[in-house]
């Protein structure tokens, strides 16, 4: 089975565009941070992009994944609230976290048990779903988007010939070369900091100076930026490291919002407890306290309090009521500001009238909406 679904992923290919040639048919890779060195014949870390006689080819022309839902499950909570993102991924990561909740789309290739059928779509044909759909947005996740750039490239430009705008959901894992490819496609970009702690980092794959390094170049090139940190009891969730975490957002920028998540056992990481509510809400408190001025508490929703909502930082009135993913209320206005002290609110905001409110029963009886 893994080998025929490897010579079905390769036959889904086109020769990419981030990578230089080198000799003796050798190339090296920039889509995402590790640059793999690929020999002829060989892989590069990813799995999923591997040089053909001196050629890199790369995924194209499929998807592993594809749905639309609402804009604040990526999570962004900053761009068009209460909108719809159509979210498409393919298959492959540059990471092997043992917690991934992705992993069978993520480990393919890597892992005998991940693994699932490709669906062949057209770029075209991507963006009339969103089209369809009422999406604002279109999103590449599920897998790590960095590694199949050149599809998600090819898809934003049918979105945005359309008017709809585009973002990443990504690790973060970023070169300069990948960022100045997608930089004038999309809008947002969304970025997990799994863990201050450089050798944890290494044991999933990554490293952490990449991951930093990545989240100040993408809001040096105004991206709107929002940092996801799944906070894991026994892995990153001391005060210390949850205080470094968002000491060094507010280094790049105080505005960028956290959102600090809640871990539940999956995939090979299944011995840490679920995370409670009052360890998430510790983690938002030292947020604040760090001098961030956008905190969410997340995944766990009517449980942590006003840490679901947006507030302006100048004022303290409540902007944005939500229920999980649900906009209960909305108050920010046209032109982007607070409506009690004109405090302009960092983001990226619709118009008003075009929010969708909902109550916090939809949570539970909204069924996604998945493209088939």
């Amino acid at each position: 089975m893994a080998g025929t679904l490897q010579e079905l992923l390769d036959s889904l290919t086109v020769e990419g565009t981030l990578y230089t040639k080198l000799a003796n048919d050798d190339v090296r890779c920039v889509a995402c941070g590790h640059e793999c060195l690929i020999h002829e014949g060989r892989r590069g870390i990813c799995q999923v992009r591997f040089n053909e006689h001196g050629t890199l080819r790369v995924p194209h022309g499929y998807v592993g994944a594809l749905q639309c839902d609402p804009t604040e499950k990526k999570p962004f909570f900053h761009i068009y609230p209460g909108s719809e993102t159509l979210t498409f991924g393919m298959l492959g990561c540059d990471l092997h976290c043992s917690y991934c909740q992705n992993w069978v789309t993520s480990q393919t290739l890597r892992d005998d048990q991940a693994g699932i059928t490709p669906q062949k779509i057209s770029a075209k044909e991507l963006a009339n779903w969103g089209i369809r759909n009422g999406a604002k947005l279109v999103a590449s996740s599920y897998n790590e988007p960095l590694i199949t750039s050149e599809w998600a490239v090819d898809v934003f430009k049918e979105a945005n010939k359309h008017g709809l705008k585009c973002a990443y959901v990504s690790n973060g894992n970023i070169t300069r070369e990948v960022l100045d490819f997608l930089r004038p496609h999309i809008i947002g970009y969304k970025i997990d900091l799994k863990t201050m702690n450089d050798k944890r980092y290494r044991q999933l794959g990554g490293v952490l100076q990449k991951v930093l390094d990545g989240i100040k170049m993408a809001k040096e090139v105004g991206l709107w930026v929002e940092v996801v940190t799944l906070v894991i009891p026994g892995f990153n969730d001391s005060n210390d490291e949850l205080m470094e975490s968002a000491r060094y957002l507010v280094s790049v920028s105080p505005e960028i919002p956290w959102h600090v998540t809640a871990f539940h056992p999956d995939y090979k990481m299944t011995d840490p407890d679920p995370t409670s509510t009052s360890t998430l809400i510790r983690a938002a408190e030292i947020g604040l306290e760090a001098g961030l001025k956008f905190v969410y508490a997340g995944n766990l929703p009517g449980r942590v309090g006003d840490y679901e909502n947006t507030f302006c930082p100048n004022c303290n009135k409540k902007l944005i009521e939500r229920y999980g993913y649900v906009i209960l209320d909305y108050q920010i206005t046209d032109d982007g500001k607070c409506p009690s002290c004109h405090t302009s609110i960092a983001g990226v905001w619709g118009k008003r009238s075009e929010v969708r409110l909902g109550s916090a029963g939809d949570l539970f009886r909204r069924v996604p909406r998945v493209v088939r």
